[in-house]
């Protein structure tokens, strides 16, 4: 499923049309946007956490030639599934 589809079944599921499913959509998406560049953790009870997780700088491999390489320390945004879901799959 990809953004169309998703918004098309937000839109048909309650019973909005298209336009407005697509600004709620994106509402969403940019709030949760400007609370992860904030540093805030958004818990969504029983579906799950959107976080930035810190990732220390370390010494690598380029897989390529083998020499040795400096990776710089950086934030990166992820999402863990809430139990509920987790017990789904």
């Amino acid at each position: 499923m990809n953004k169309s589809e998703l918004i098309r079944a937000i839109a048909n599921k309650s019973g909005i049309t298209i336009k407005d499913a697509t600004e709620y959509f994106d509402c969403v998406i940019d709030a949760i946007t400007e609370s992860l560049k904030n540093g805030e953790k958004i818990q969504i009870s029983g579906f799950g956490t959107f976080e930035i997780k810190s990732k220390d700088a370390r010494e690598g491999i380029n897989p390529k030639t083998g020499e040795k390489i400096n990776i710089d320390a950086s934030k990166t945004p992820i999402f863990k599934f809430g139990k509920a879901y987790k017990d789904l799959f």
